[in-house]
């Protein structure tokens, strides 16, 4: 009877110097990971496209074909969402941390916090750069009053990648966001305007976001994202992320605090080929 006491004990004690060795193991491995964070970017540019689902753009085939070799060179994040329905307050969302309360695509006007102001005030720069078409619904910086004045024609995006802002949105016009138009259109419109920006990021401490607005209603709102450029490591990953923690990776990069709810969103850290 001692001697199976003493053997359950022992096992017992086993069992317990597994579990706390797992824990400990576990927190290294999440130390490891929350200690990765993006590079400090010389750029950082962002094209948002429309409505589609992760789905419908990773499966897409011949129908795609630049947006597929950007997430073989790039991280593709399979778990990425947008906050709301429809577009507008995605685009808010991106843009200053919230949706601002809004449900539509109507007119709205905010004197509140925002990417671009704040860029400004730590001593950086933001430009959107909008296609000739585009709504004034997916150009959310002419919704905010401290926001006036960021806005240039896409005719002006830098053909020298290096006089690019801090910061900046690319807008394409509804025809070749996939909004009206179709995934191969978009997908030829981003090689286009966007190709020869990256492939001179990888080179240039520099980086490329495409990235949705939201679904077409069908998938709870799964998008297709994914970064490329210097210091990402190509893979697809699994990490969840949503438009503020986009938003709050950006404030990361851009060293400014928090807007809105990206404040509680943690860094993306996915994907970083550095620390």
């Amino acid at each position: 009877m001692v001697v199976q006491s003493w053997r359950t004990v022992v096992r017992q004690f086993s069992i317990l110097a597994v579990l706390v060795a797992s824990m400990a193991l576990s927190g290294a491995l999440q130390a490891v990971a929350s200690s990765r964070k993006p590079p400090k970017y010389d750029h950082v540019v962002v094209v948002i496209m429309e409505n589609h689902t992760f789905e419908q753009i990773s499966l897409a085939g011949r129908a795609a074909p630049y947006l597929h070799k950007l997430a073989r060179g790039g991280a593709l994040f399979d778990r990425s969402y947008g906050v709301a329905h429809p577009s507008q307050p995605n685009y808010f969302a991106l843009f200053s941390g919230l949706t601002q309360g809004v449900h539509d695509d109507g007119m709205h006007g905010f004197a509140a916090p925002n990417l671009a102001a704040r860029l400004r005030t730590h001593g950086k720069t933001f430009t959107g750069y909008v296609e000739a078409g585009s709504p004034r619904k997916h150009n959310p910086w002419e919704s905010f009053a401290d926001a006036k004045g960021f806005e240039k024609s896409l005719a002006h995006l830098p053909r020298d990648y290096a006089k690019l802002p801090s910061v900046s949105f690319v807008i394409p016009n509804l025809e070749n966001d996939m909004h009206d138009g179709t995934i191969k259109t978009a997908d030829t419109w981003l090689k286009t305007h966007l190709g020869g920006y990256a492939a001179w990021s990888k080179k240039n401490n520099s980086l490329l976001i495409v990235t949705f607005d939201e679904d077409d209603y069908r998938t709870e709102n799964h998008i297709f994202t994914v970064f490329y450029g210097s210091g990402i490591k190509s893979g697809r990953y699994s990490e969840r992320i949503d438009h503020y923690s986009v938003l709050r990776t950006i404030e990361d990069i851009e060293s400014i605090p928090p807007l809105g709810t990206s404040v509680i969103r943690r860094v993306i850290t996915s994907g970083w080929n550095r620390r």
